[in-house]
């Protein structure tokens, strides 16, 4: 709504959350889940609503005494058993807002779900001036960076919380790994500890040596078109011919840290996939040229890349891209009420289902992506979307920790890092180097484009 500008919706809806929502439940819930999607939303809505500019028009409530920041600090401390009685200080996957962990809980967890909880947690640490939420979410992330391979610098997607074992060896860039590495660096935009960077570097490095096939750049030379991989986290051996709609996010990951060349070539990947059933399936076998999971619950992951090239390189090609996206929701999603999960992408069949990372995310970007004159890109001000989509400001209050303790890691004083310095390591090349005259050219040349048609079966 505050992205539309529609200031009265989003005071009559802030209102609603204010007077009626309470997490003093006797409710069992997903700790990443809640974060993302509960905590996110109460941050970036306090955010817009104490924003002295306002560039989205009038959000401000009156009379507001900061109650949904305080909502966002009482649902974190319902969470925060989770990270209790874990002997890696990796956060248990469930808990109980009334009464903490379940009895019969789980010891397992996926990376993404204990490693992408910094930025939500940092942010309400630093609004508070109290460092114990970030201090567990940071603790998660350097428990799980220091259990990679000692081989190949990887992470598995499934950790026992006690032991540290991998109970998951597979590493990818899908479910239950994705939004940990989208975190590492998001957090360093928002934060600057350096740490996070040389974290993200490290990782995105053994990602490019490990998990990518094909030629090595992407608009140029013979071979098969890149692609990422699913591989042992151990050996790097492929472990299946199989990449997950997830994993469309990381072309807009790598627009952020400036490898945009890269990133339109995999993009592509997952828009030949869309051309060819009109939605993703949840798992794509690039081997039989089929889906091995049919559904897809209207996931946002390429809109977003979509979005993120466009604004990277203004090439009306993504407009077309997010036309041809837009057409197809409509034709093949549109319920009576709402937007309907597809049960099966060659069937069109629907399942009674719509996500709440819909509105979130898939509606948000594509809205954002056809216009241009939204506050978002003209206001001056620096944004940045968390992984459900919920927009916060690049702010110098949150490069400054209003606390003196130690954080994990920080034994010998943290380094804080510019925002310019901002650099990753081993591109096959970087956003200087698309010149302005392939603005109206097809992103990748056509004899590439029709390569990537052939392998996934659109001709």
């Amino acid at each position: 709504i505050k992205v539309m500008g529609n200031s009265s919706e989003f005071q009559k809806a802030v209102k609603l959350v204010i007077d009626t929502v309470s997490f003093d439940k006797d409710s069992t819930v997903q700790v990443f889940e809640a974060t993302i999607r509960v905590l996110g939303s109460l941050l970036s809505a306090h955010i817009i609503i104490t924003d002295t500019k306002q560039p989205f028009g009038d959000m401000t409530i009156k009379d507001y005494d900061n109650e949904l920041l305080h909502m966002a600090h009482d649902l974190a401390v319902r969470l925060l058993p989770a990270f209790e009685n874990t002997k890696t200080g990796i956060p248990y996957p469930r808990v109980n807002l009334k009464k903490g962990v379940p009895p019969d809980s789980y010891n397992e967890t996926c990376t993404a779900g204990a490693g992408s909880l910094l930025v939500e947690f940092g942010i309400l640490s630093r609004l508070l001036g109290d460092s114990t939420f970030e201090w567990v979410a940071r603790r998660a992330v350097k428990a799980l960076w220091s259990l990679r391979s000692n081989n190949t610098g990887l992470l598995g997607n499934v950790v026992n919380i006690q032991t540290g074992h991998w109970v998951g060896k597979q590493s990818g860039l899908g479910a239950g790994s994705d939004s940990f590495y989208e975190y590492l660096l998001k957090s360093y935009i928002l934060f600057g500890e350096k740490e996070d960077l040389e974290m993200f570097n490290d990782a995105y490095r053994n990602i490019q040596n490990h998990l990518r096939r094909g030629r090595e750049a992407c608009n140029e030379g013979e071979g098969d078109p890149p692609l990422y991989v699913n591989v042992n986290m151990f050996t790097g051996q492929l472990m299946n011919t199989w990449i997950d709609s997830l994993q469309a996010f990381f072309p807009g990951l790598q627009v952020l840290i400036g490898d945009v060349e890269d990133a339109i070539c995999l993009h592509a990947f997952y828009y030949a996939i869309w051309k060819r059933y009109g939605a993703l399936p949840e798992r794509y076998n690039w081997q039989l040229q089929a889906p091995d999971v049919p559904f897809y619950p209207l996931r946002p992951e390429l809109v977003e890349s979509t979005y993120l090239l466009y604004q990277a390189t203004k090439n009306p090609f993504y407009l077309h891209v997010g036309m041809d996206i837009l057409q197809s929701l409509e034709k093949y999603t549109k319920a009576k009420c709402g937007y309907a999960t597809l049960h099966h992408v060659v069937e069109k069949t629907k399942e009674d289902r719509m996500e709440s990372f819909f509105l979130s995310e898939t509606c948000k970007y594509l809205y954002l992506l056809f216009d241009e004159e939204n506050p978002v890109h003209k206001s001056g001000n620096k944004y940045m979307f968390t992984t459900e989509g919920h927009i916060v400001s690049v702010d110098e209050r949150f490069r400054n920790s209003l606390w003196q303790d130690i954080l994990p890691g920080e034994e010998n004083g943290a380094e804080k890092i510019k925002p310019n310095e901002l650099k990753a390591v081993n591109f096959s090349s970087n956003c200087n180097r698309v010149p302005d005259e392939r603005r109206y050219l097809l992103p990748l040349k056509s004899n590439y484009m029709r390569q990537i048609d052939r392998m996934v079966g659109l001709i």
